[in-house]
């Protein structure tokens, strides 16, 4: 019964993680690979190898990485100013509070509006707003993919 509850728990955090890709709240690559890290020793790695799992903490690491260089290097591409970043970094914390369409869409209007700020040219602020916020998509798109990787590669060696 004990073991039916593990794998329940396991279950709960991999399917909280991939909430938490979308909603910033939570750390995402983090909770599932915690929740397969938790199915391997449910098992006590026997059917999830030591080499599966370190296979899935590089795509994890991978993963966790580009979710924050993506956005970065977007802006970086437009010629960011450090405004920009700031209010992209700001823009995001703001969009917590304002759903789903708040998390897409404020870094955008945050690193439009700091690079307004910074270079009072609305063009450039657009560009830059729009290339931040092209590579946080980006990103995210990267971050989900590789997920679904990590879950697939974690759910082979289970069946296998």
């Amino acid at each position: 019964m004990e073991t039916h509850l593990l794998w329940m728990l396991s279950a709960a955090i991999i399917l909280t993680g991939f909430a938490g890709l979308i909603l910033p709240v939570l750390p995402g690559t983090l909770l599932i690979w915690l929740g397969i890290m938790l199915g391997a020793w449910i098992d006590d790695f026997s059917r999830v190898s030591l080499l599966t799992v370190g296979a899935i903490t590089v795509i994890a690491v991978l993963a966790w990485a580009l979710d924050y260089v993506a956005g970065l290097l977007g802006a970086q591409r437009a010629g960011a100013s450090k405004q920009a970043l700031v209010g992209a970094a700001l823009g995001t914390l703001l969009g917590l509070f304002m759903g789903l369409v708040g998390v897409l869409f404020m870094p955008l209007v945050g690193a439009a509006l700091g690079e307004y700020l910074a270079q009072k040219n609305q063009l450039r602020a657009a560009r830059v707003g729009f290339a931040t916020w092209l590579g946080i998509m980006l990103g995210l798109i990267a971050k989900v993919v590789l997920a679904f990787v990590m879950l697939g590669i974690f759910l082979a060696a289970l069946v296998v």
